[in-house]
């Protein structure tokens, strides 16, 4: 797969300017990635959207059923779905005309990929937001 992510400076520079996260797949078990990732970032200063169709709310925020559904502009939308899902949730993210499409270790989808360059959409794959953010400061 030929998936190129920006350097470290360019994602410093993304966690710096973009604090809206919209989380695909955050779950409210407290034991979940998603949920201590997302914990992570909110102690941080970000703010935090569960979206997720399954759950009413994660970390005390009422959660939306999918990215369509947030009101105001999103800065990243930070995927915790298997890879498969990734090509329907980049063009959610397109759609909603959000700034950043960043998928978690081990989530990459080459088709996500090629339709997100293909919208000019800047994008992470395969990291940790939590990790890169520690990395970056």
């Amino acid at each position: 797969m030929k998936i190129e992510n920006p350097s470290r400076k360019e994602i410093g520079k993304i966690l710096k300017e973009n604090k809206r996260i919209a989380v695909v797949g955050l779950s409210n078990n407290p034991n979940r990635t998603s949920y201590m990732v997302s914990q992570a970032m909110m102690d941080a200063g970000y703010d935090i959207i569960p979206v997720n169709p399954t759950i009413d709310e994660a970390l005390g925020i009422k959660a939306v059923a999918s990215l369509k559904d947030i009101e105001g502009h999103v800065d990243i939308v930070n995927v915790f779905r298997r890879s498969e899902y990734l090509p329907d949730i980049m063009k959610d993210t397109v759609d909603i005309d959000a700034d950043v499409f960043w998928s978690q270790l081990g989530v990459m989808n080459e088709e996500a990929y090629e339709y997100g360059k293909k919208h000019n959409m800047e994008m992470v794959m395969d990291r940790c937001i939590k990790v890169e953010h520690a990395m970056t400061k």
